[in-house]
């Protein structure tokens, strides 16, 4: 099934006449009648009634119609949407973010993109650090903004952003917010949340068998909106990034000992063409100054 059958056959049903709708198409009559019997031979059947001026659809043409009508408009708006993205009308943007990571720090190079592009359309993936680099991989996403990803692909490349310490969050009302500064012997009897999808999840917790916590670690949550919600509910303690967003009823501790660092980068794949937008967030991200999240040791 071709375009200008689909077209030729459309017009027919409309007005229900091969002249005139030879006429819109302007095509020769033989050749749109040619072209509706070459359609019905590969359906099996016959669309029209051909009575003169009395023509007509058949049963199949009118079962055809709506899907046919429905194969036209999806290539138009394909055809449309390749046009819109080759002038820039529409830049789409997939970016991954890996679950631990806020997406505040971001917001205000995000603002700069939307300005420069008024065509974007950002695509957001979350994701662990496994699934960032599979989705690098397969196309997904054309960017990621991660803690360490790995090296098991070669074509990965990264740059670094800035690297993140960690804290101690909890509510206010437990007894150890009445602190400044805690000791990993602190933590002993606290029940902790542990964030599963972090990149520092196998180094947290190694530090804290290190230091006998082994069975304090006894919640294991999915994403940093349930730890918000547990820990707003006194449900038990969380080791987080130091800018983890925790409001009112919850606080930051610093906790000495606490011996926890992640590299933050933006990752992307050697080799393969990127979009203007993806282009564009890259540049920005390298140019940007990043000192204000930068760890500095207590």
């Amino acid at each position: 099934m071709e375009m200008h059958q689909i077209r030729y056959f459309l017009a027919v049903a409309r007005t229900l006449n091969f002249t005139r709708a030879a006429e819109e198409c302007h095509v020769a009559q033989p050749s749109l009648t040619r072209a509706i019997k070459l359609l019905e031979a590969e359906l099996g059947g016959e669309l029209f009634r051909r009575e003169r001026n009395l023509s007509h659809l058949t049963e199949l043409g009118i079962r055809m119609q709506p899907l046919i009508q429905q194969c036209y408009d999806s290539a138009l708006s394909a055809k449309s949407l390749a046009t819109s993205i080759k002038s820039g009308n529409v830049a789409p943007m997939k970016l991954g973010l890996s679950r631990s990571f806020p997406i505040q720090p971001l917001i205000s190079l995000l603002g700069e993109l939307i300005r420069a592009f008024k065509g974007i359309e950002l695509n957001f993936l979350r994701g662990t650090a496994p699934e960032l680099s599979e989705a690098l991989k397969k196309g997904d996403i054309e960017l990621a903004v991660a803690g360490p990803l790995g090296d098991a692909w070669e074509r990965l490349e990264s740059w670094p952003l800035f690297t993140t310490g960690f804290d101690l969050v909890m509510h206010e009302s437990n007894p150890l917010a009445e602190r400044n500064v805690l000791s990993m012997e602190h933590l002993k009897g606290e029940k902790l949340l542990s964030r599963t999808y972090c990149e520092v999840l196998e180094p947290t917790q190694s530090l804290l068998r290190d230091h006998g916590i082994v069975s304090s670690i006894n919640h294991n949550i999915a994403s940093d909106n349930d730890l918000v919600a547990l820990l707003q509910a006194n449900v038990g303690v969380a080791i987080v990034p130091e800018r983890f967003p925790a409001e009112r009823p919850l606080k930051h501790v610093h906790v000495d000992g606490l011996d926890l660092k992640c590299a933050i980068s933006i990752y992307g794949v050697t080799g393969r063409q990127r979009s203007a937008v993806a282009g564009t967030l890259l540049k920005l991200m390298r140019a940007n100054d990043w000192s204000a999240l930068e760890y500095r040791a207590a």
